[in-house]
């Protein structure tokens, strides 16, 4: 794909390929002034045919879908004539206006149309066919036109990206701009992904003191907001200070530690954070991370203390259920067995090969023969997946267990809660080292009174991506009845990945494999040679020697831009293993060329995305972070594309494809909770220390079932073997749990 300089072309909307109402994209024809047709895309919100648009941009020119000019930024004129005007109107951008009656509103207005639906909405009335009612309905939709115009260029007057608009009016509706003018700092709300620096450059050019209170508070706010994502449900107050002080502060100004702490004060009054002492700490939460920790610790606390008893021997009814399927249960998998039908939570854990997935059938026959009904879930698609495979019963995401989607203002919300609890007598919940406080929370919330809740996850590997450690936390508590399976079971004995596993977990360096075994290491340190190698190995030799289809390899990097980081891996996986072909679509977004044929994944739950079912042809919405599938076909001229996600095919158009990533490799954290038949992890030189640590390279490893290749440096894997400093996170739920007050 070759582009030129930028360039300006005027011209007006002769027909409107595509739009997205969500975020304003569009696919035009534009009839340039010159009378020469042309293809432009960029994020206008709100067209309609007949507008005057003068784009500035660059022309693209790519080898399938020919010339197109793919505008950055625009303005926008409504059409003058009579005809421009009938254009517009019955492009179907008001509702209720169609070509036809367009067409009369503007034979009779002319040239004032837009000024009397602005003012004299009531005057539509005159033409025959308009009542009353409609005509009010017309005037108002296009006054909130109107006003996502203002608002659209005083987003480009500030420098703020157009796509804003949509999000912003969806919210705000028509005092979006007053709104913004007032506070520019509501933009830094994590639902418009706006960085602070944005907010802020348009708060300094509305006259908006660096000293204000306004810009403190949002400040602070936003440090904590951003440290969420750094696994912190708090943060200690004195590391908040210096933190909102160093964002805040530049060349022209300091801000000084006693303003943020008087922020503070006032965010407290305000409720909008809390400040408490708790494990040994002065901390200050937003409030929504308090309420999570704090309505946590009360529930388990109470399920804790929930005791069942029979009036027959449950070590007995086990002995009969195990003779049945030929099962030896081992002393500690019936105590977890025993525990999980006795205690409102249990909690089970263990590395692989200690038998887990044994121990929680064990658990499901047990309750299915007490008469109780079990629903199972997990963190992510794929881990809800392999859960359903291994206990032979159907698993949900929490997400859709919970029946997610948007609420007002465009915020996740969830169907199932307090109010509208689950209709089940257990939940089982695997991965839950995955799960976060505040998604833990909307599954508590919303158990049944009486509900027993089995825990099922491994210790050791990533804490959750989001806010807390939920799993550790509750195991270090010593308030929850705990089974830790340590025992490796004969057969899994046999695997060189379960065994160094194990080894990796104790701080040993892992053992190579002979011949015949699974697990192998080739010594390649800097980048270039380890991605060469990883290609060559999903390409030739991995299939050649093992019979392996390419699409049962799953390449991993603790990274996703340094070394051999996942953005690298997958330019030449893909030029290996999909190279370009006149026979494939393929379509450019940024950096990442898609193709028709590739494996791509999810990296953002959308709850609003269309799939059907391949085999029976049942209709759903949503897909979810970390789902893997495959390109089957690219639309160029409906700017769209299908994947196939297992059994499922989900229609993106080409605006969404900020949601897709290539997959041929993965990082070791989007890798958790999935598991691959072969797995080849690329550990070159140049990576971030902060990445070389134990439990990324332990969850690396455990992702494997058949077949694990290391390729990379020998002093990297020592450093992540001998690393064992899990990452520090500011929580106090094990406090919580620990507190009588609680």
């Amino acid at each position: 794909m070759q582009e030129t300089e930028y360039q300006v072309i005027c011209g007006t909307v002769s027909q409107i390929v595509f739009q997205n109402e969500e975020n304003g994209y569009a696919v035009i024809r534009l009839t340039a002034n010159d009378g020469e047709e042309v293809t432009a895309t960029g994020y206008i919100p709100g067209l309609g045919l007949g507008e005057e648009l003068t784009l500035c941009g660059k022309w693209v020119t790519h080898p399938s879908y020919g010339e197109q000019f793919t505008a950055d930024s625009f303005e926008r004129h409504l059409p003058e004539t009579a005809q421009g005007i009938a254009d517009y109107l019955g492009s179907g951008i008001i509702k209720g206006i169609g070509p036809r009656l367009a067409k009369k509103i503007a034979e009779t207005f002319g040239e004032q149309t837009f000024d009397i639906l602005q003012n004299e909405p009531e005057r539509l009335g005159e033409i025959r066919g308009i009542t009353p009612q409609k005509a009010r309905s017309i005037g108002k939709q296009f006054t909130e036109m109107s006003e996502m115009r203002l608002l659209m260029d005083f987003l480009t007057e500030n420098g703020l990206p157009v796509w804003l608009t949509p999000r912003l009016y969806k919210r705000l509706g028509v005092v979006a701009m007053d709104a913004l003018t007032e506070n520019p700092y509501l933009l830094c709300d994590e639902y418009y992904e706006i960085d602070f620096s944005l907010a802020d450059a348009l708060a300094l050019n509305l006259g908006l003191s660096r000293l204000s209170d306004e810009r403190i508070d949002a400040g602070l706010i936003y440090t904590m907001t951003f440290n969420l994502s750094n696994g912190h449900t708090f943060i200690p107050i004195e590391k908040l200070v210096v933190a909102a002080c160093s964002l805040l502060s530049d060349d022209e100004v300091e801000v000084e530690q006693e303003r943020v702490l008087n922020s503070i004060i006032r965010l407290e009054m305000r409720a909008t954070i809390v400040r408490e002492q708790i494990a040994g700490r002065d901390a200050v939460y937003l409030r929504q991370m308090y309420e999570a920790e704090d309505f946590l610790a009360g529930f388990l606390k109470d399920l804790a203390a929930k005791h069942y008893s029979y009036d027959f021997n449950l070590d007995e009814l086990l002995d009969v259920l195990s003779e049945d399927i030929e099962v030896q249960y081992a002393p500690l998998q019936r105590k977890a067995i025993i525990q999980a039908a006795q205690c409102g939570v249990s909690i089970l854990t263990g590395g692989p090969g200690t038998g887990k997935t044994t121990t929680v059938r064990g658990m499901l026959r047990i309750f299915e023969s007490l008469g109780l009904q079990v629903v199972l879930a997990a963190p992510t698609g794929r881990a809800a997946k392999r859960l359903s495979e291994l206990c032979d019963m159907e698993a949900k995401t929490i997400h859709r267990l919970l029946e997610a989607g948007y609420g007002n203002g465009g915020k996740l919300s969830f169907q199932r809660g307090l109010t509208n609890p689950l209709d089940c007598d257990v939940v089982v919940l695997d991965e839950v080292s995955m799960v976060d406080i505040s998604l833990m929370q909307a599954l508590l919330a919303a158990m049944p009174n009486g509900a027993r809740l089995v825990l099922v996850g491994d210790a050791d590997q990533l804490p959750p991506v989001g806010p807390g450690n939920f799993l550790r936390d509750m195991i270090l508590s010593g308030k929850i009845p705990v089974t830790q399976l340590t025992e490796i079971f004969r057969q899994a004995q046999k695997s060189d990945i379960v065994m160094n596993a194990h080894a990796i977990n104790q701080g040993q360096s892992p053992v190579p494999s002979g011949k015949d075994g699974d697990f192998f290491i080739i010594r390649k340190a800097d980048p270039a040679s380890v991605i060469k190698t990883v290609t060559e190995l999903c390409k030739n030799r991995l299939p050649s020697y093992y019979g392996l289809n390419p699409s049962q390899i799953q390449v991993l990097s603790p990274s996703r831009r340094q070394g051999a980081g996942t953005m690298q891996l997958n330019r030449s996986l893909q030029e290996a293993l999909n190279p370009e072909s006149p026979e494939k679509q393929e379509k450019r977004f940024g950096d990442i060329i898609f193709r028709e044929g590739d494996r791509v994944m999810q990296i953002r739950n959308n709850y609003d995305i269309i799939w059907e079912r391949v085999d029976n042809h049942e209709q759903g919405t949503g897909m979810f972070n970390g789902d893997v599938g495959e390109i089957l076909q690219i639309f160029p001229s409906q700017e769209c594309l299908i994947v196939k996600f297992d059994d499922k095919l989900a229609t993106y158009t080409f605006d969404m494809l900020d949601e897709l990533e290539l997959a041929y490799a993965m990082t070791v954290h989007k890798a958790q909770g999935s598991e691959f038949e072969a797995v080849i992890v690329a550990l070159s030189n140049s990576i971030s220390k902060r990445l070389l640590t134990r439990n990324i390279l332990y969850t690396a490893i455990t992702r494997a079932k058949k077949l694990l290749v290391i390729v990379g440096s020998q002093d990297v894997l020592n450093t992540m073997v001998h690393t064992n400093n899990k990452s520090r996170r500011y929580s106090a739920l094990k406090a919580r749990m620990n507190s009588e007050e609680v």
